[in-house]
């Protein structure tokens, strides 16, 4: 079992954390968080996908150009200032931000002066233990950091067009065309890599704080990667796409419960023959870095390393998909050659068949129980019901594509759910007590990990959801307030881990 002993966690992404910066980040905030989880007995700190978010896809960390690549966007500014890489003056010339949410466009368009000034600083002031690092760095992670920060200034140059509309040479990845432009974008692609480098330090000096306290990371990988990407520019042998580096053929899931039409995600699909010929390299390296950065590692859209949903390119609907077996077995037996342990979830949310709980079951993959899925008609039977819960699995209230407890019961249950769960939990149940009755329903789950969002744990309503799926508006810009989540919050906490065993 991945998850040696019973234990518990809360899910709060990194962009969520407080900051007078308009965004959470690395900073002191990420270590006030980690000491807080520590008080509150707690061993894990979940969050979603690090890599970098884009306006254009709705700043969702589920959608980025980089499947290897940091978020700049976290970087903290006071750290970087500790670091005499900014100035004091720099940090106060920063706008107003609201402290409940993220406004990405002013966020990035104050960073990004931060970020100059941080390399400007690193160029100009000789200190041989940095740039050593440096080099290091470059040299540790050149396998994709050379195409990312290429794909990330090409991109800037040509007024943020997709690499299929870039002059041919360079869409095709001519060695002559590549080494012009990026000779003379020198300092700009030198400076992303810094980035990227500032990132992984500051990232790997959290992680290490943590491992301090006796709390690990849980991270987040996407089954996909954009289109729009430097793993597509860089490997577009590896994806089902024409001789005009289009997709032939693009991802989604079908009509369901939740939408008639399916969801059309619309990131190409993997050519696994070709990536089979070459031993499935690039999704290993994929895996294996993300497992360098987490303690464990949740594959989001697990379903797909089973069979996938395959809808030809130019359909405006998923309805008119079907189903492709995948390469899943193998890629997990190669997963854990490299990685005995196996320390992966797998995300086996929505319509999942037994070849599905198969594949977890013969790699011994924990899986997710989601309490505001077990208190519909079908609660004595639902294997989200509490009396339903296996050892090896996770159990969640909710998760940041779910409404909050509160909103849930607010909105979502009606009265028949609400009177299920009344009777379930043996308890009189209002708004403001519903979360705390199935937090829990959580913790007393035979389940050996309970994980907890921020939001559930506080008894926050609609205006603290994260992500409502199948909508672009409002998503992933949610913040938890200054002085929300305090040393009394994680006592009370404290004192159900003990009660509960975990």
């Amino acid at each position: 079992m991945i998850i040696p002993k019973r234990s518990s966690g809360i899910l709060l992404h990194i962009t969520s954390l407080p900051s007078p910066y308009g965004i959470g980040d690395l900073g002191p905030e990420a270590y006030k968080f980690a000491d807080l989880l520590e008080e509150a007995g707690q061993r894990y700190w979940q969050i979603l996908p690090l890599n970098p978010t884009e306006v254009g896809s709705g700043s969702s960390p589920y959608s980025s150009h980089s499947a290897f690549a940091g978020n700049p966007l976290l970087l903290s500014p006071d750290l970087l200032l500790k670091e005499e890489l900014v100035k004091e003056e720099d940090l106060a010339q920063r706008p107003h931000f609201p402290d409940d949410k993220v406004d990405f466009p002013a966020v990035t368009d104050f960073k990004r002066n931060i970020w100059f000034k941080a390399y400007a600083t690193f160029k100009s002031r000789p200190n041989e233990e940095l740039r050593q690092a440096f080099r290091a760095f470059r040299e540790k992670h050149w396998s994709w950091l050379e195409d990312y920060s290429q794909f990330v200034v090409f991109k800037n140059h040509f007024e943020q067009k997709s690499w299929v509309e870039w002059p041919g040479e360079l869409k095709q990845r001519h060695k002559g065309a590549m080494h012009a432009l990026a000779q003379e974008l020198e300092n700009d692609i030198e400076r992303e890599q810094f980035l990227q480098f500032l990132f992984y330090r500051q990232w790997e000096k959290l992680k290490a704080y943590c491992h301090l306290k006796d709390i690990t990371f849980i991270g987040d990988m996407p089954f996909y990667v954009s289109h729009d990407s430097a793993d597509v520019w860089a490997h577009p042998q590896l994806f089902k796409l024409d001789k005009e580096g289009m997709p032939e053929a693009v991802s989604g899931v079908p009509p369901d419960y939740f939408s008639e039409t399916g969801q059309l995600w619309g990131s190409p699909v993997y050519d696994w023959k070709a990536l089979e010929r070459r031993e499935y390299d690039w999704w290993i390296d994929r895996v294996l870095h993300n497992l360098q950065l987490f303690g464990l590692l949740r594959l989001d859209h697990f379903r797909a390393f089973s069979a996938y949903w395959e809808i030809p390119a130019g359909e405006k609907t998923a309805m008119n998909g079907k189903w492709v077996q995948s390469p899943g077995k193998e890629l997990l037996t190669i997963i854990k050659n490299k990685c005995p342990d196996m320390p992966i979830i797998a995300e086996d949310l929505g319509e999942i068949d037994q070849p599905v709980r198969d594949l977890m079951q013969e790699f011994g993959l924990p899986g997710m129980r989601v309490l505001l899925f077990a208190f519909g008609d079908d609660l004595p039977h639902s294997i989200y019901a509490p009396h339903h819960h296996i050892q090896n699995s996770i159990v969640y209230t909710g998760t940041h594509d779910n409404s909050t407890v509160r909103a849930w019961y607010e909105n979502e249950s009606g009265a028949e759910s609400q009177a299920r769960l009344r009777e379930y939990s043996h308890t009189s149940l209002t708004k403001e007590n519903a979360h705390e009755v199935m937090g829990r329903l959580a913790y007393m789950s035979v389940a050996q990990l309970a994980v907890l969002p921020i939001q559930d744990v506080l008894g926050l309503g609609a205006e603290s959801i994260m992500n409502k799926p199948s909508t672009t508006e409002n998503n992933w810009t949610w913040r938890l307030k200054p002085h929300y989540f305090e040393k009394k919050d994680a006592q009370k906490l404290y004192k159900i881990v003990k009660l509960y065993g975990r």
